[in-house]
C-alpha cells in the first residue's frame, strides 16, 4: 500500500512538470523553420516574433469571418478547395476528428481557406459544409480574394508553393494543418493526411489549453 502511495506521488509529480513545462515541449514557429518554397521571400530570414497576420473571409453561410473571431482562441488551419481528388477528403476527414474532440470547448476553433475561391462560392462551400458535417459554430469553411488568401498562405501559415501558370487551380497547397495559440504565434505543423499526426495534434491541442487554463 506504502509503495503505492509513493508510486503514485511520484506520477503526480511528473504529470505537474509535464503541465508546467507544457509550454517548452511546444516550439514557437517563425518562417526560417519552414520550406523556403512555401514562405514568401519578404520574410524568409525572420527568425523569431511572428504572428499570423489580420484576416477577413466569408465563411459557408455568406458570414464575414475575421481575425477577431479568433481572438483568444486555439485554432487549427488548413488550406483546400473542394474539388480537390486526392488529399483534401482525407485533410477533411481528419479535421472532423479535431472538430468532434473538441466540440463543447469553446476555446478550440477550426479555420480552412479555399485556395480556388473563385469556383469555391459560398454555396459550393455551404454544399460541403453540410455533405461533411461540418459544425458552424466551431469550423469555418472560407473564400475571398484569390490575392488575401494567397498573402495568408505565404505569410502567416506556409502551407502553399508560390503560384503556377496563372490558372483557376495554381495553388499548390501542402497536407499541413497548423496549430495556432492564443497569441497569434504557430506552435504546430501536421501531416493533415496521417492518423498519427492527428492524434499528435489533439495532444498539443490539450498542452495549450493547459496553459491557458
Amino acid at each position: 500500500m506504502v509503495k503505492k502511495l509513493i508510486f503514485i506521488y511520484f506520477l503526480n509529480l511528473i504529470l505537474n512538470s509535464c503541465l508546467l513545462d507544457s509550454k517548452k515541449l511546444l516550439p514557437i514557429y517563425n518562417p526560417t523553420d519552414f520550406d523556403s518554397k512555401l514562405v514568401d521571400k519578404s520574410i524568409r530570414n525572420i527568425k523569431k516574433n511572428h504572428t499570423v497576420k489580420d484576416f477577413n473571409l466569408v465563411n459557408q453561410n455568406g458570414i464575414i469571418v475575421t481575425s477577431k473571431d479568433y481572438e483568444n482562441k486555439i485554432y487549427v488551419v488548413d488550406f483546400f478547395f473542394t474539388s480537390c481528388p486526392s488529399i483534401c477528403p482525407i485533410m477533411t476527414d481528419n479535421m472532423l476528428k479535431v472538430q468532434d474532440e473538441f466540440i463543447n470547448n469553446d476555446n478550440i476553433k477550426l479555420l480552412s481557406l479555399s485556395v480556388t475561391p473563385e469556383i469555391d462560392a459560398v454555396n459550393v462551400l455551404k454544399k460541403y459544409a453540410i455533405e461533411k458535417g461540418v459544425n458552424d459554430s466551431k469550423w469555418n469553411i472560407t473564400t475571398g480574394s484569390k490575392k488575401h488568401i494567397y498573402e495568408l498562405a505565404r505569410k502567416s501559415y506556409f502551407a502553399v508553393l508560390d503560384q503556377g501558370d496563372g490558372g483557376i487551380q495554381d495553388f499548390i497547397h501542402t497536407p499541413n494543418f497548423i496549430l495556432v495559440d492564443t497569441k497569434k504565434q504557430i506552435r504546430g505543423i501536421y501531416d493533415g493526411t496521417e492518423d498519427k499526426e492527428i492524434l499528435r495534434l489533439i495532444n498539443d491541442v490539450y498542452l495549450l489549453l493547459n496553459i491557458i487554463s
